[in-house]
């Protein structure tokens, strides 16, 4: 099983690239707010960190913008208790796929919080300035300010960039970049199954 990491910044179309390779994806996010919708242990444990803003179940997602903007450090608390439910759902989604040729990881924090391996293949995903805020202003909460904490969060793009085996541009129509991922996904596989 050959383990793709997705690098990039938010809003570099990660997930839409994820899509491309048709293969299973674990999505980091999706799993975040599917463990905010679902998970009572998740809210309990942020209620105890953050009893001053996490009150209500489902956890509502104004509550904890309400508690990172209040204090940066919140993220830290919120991440503590978020992170390590997220890393178990990764082991059950690797563990159900091992027989598959590949594997996509969606994880906007693959680095920072090292869930990468040595031997996973990182794409850098590569996106204007202006497509990104396009991408980012059609988003639900779209706010500035917690964009702004979660960038500071994500570890510095030029090193991301740096560590990646390819950079794909995702600058283009749906057709180019279907072709792009087609190639780069031959390429991957090639390269895997040569060495």
């Amino acid at each position: 099983m050959i383990r793709v990491g997705l690098l990039g910044g938010i809003g570099s179309g990660k997930t839409f690239i994820s899509k491309l390779f048709k293969y299973p994806t674990f999505n980091a996010d999706n799993e975040v707010r599917s463990i905010y919708k679902n998970s009572r242990e998740c809210f309990l444990k942020l209620k105890k960190k953050l009893p001053k803003f996490i009150n209500t179940y489902p956890i509502k997602k104004t509550e904890l913008i309400n508690a990172i903007s209040f204090n940066n450090k919140n993220l830290k608390k919120i991440s503590s208790v978020v992170h390590p439910i997220v890393r178990k759902k990764m082991r059950i989604f690797l563990d159900k796929n091992k027989k598959s040729k590949m594997v996509i990881l969606d994880v906007p924090l693959l680095i920072e919080n090292k869930l990468n391996k040595k031997g996973d293949v990182l794409i850098f995903i590569n996106s204007k300035q202006n497509k990104i805020l396009k991408r980012l202003r059609k988003r639900n909460n779209f706010d500035k300010n917690i964009l702004k904490n979660l960038k500071n969060n994500q570890y510095n793009l030029l090193k991301k960039r740096k560590l990646a085996d390819y950079i794909i541009d995702n600058n283009h129509s749906l057709n180019i970049m279907r072709k792009k991922i087609k190639l780069l996904k031959r390429r991957i596989l090639y390269e895997r199954n040569s060495t």
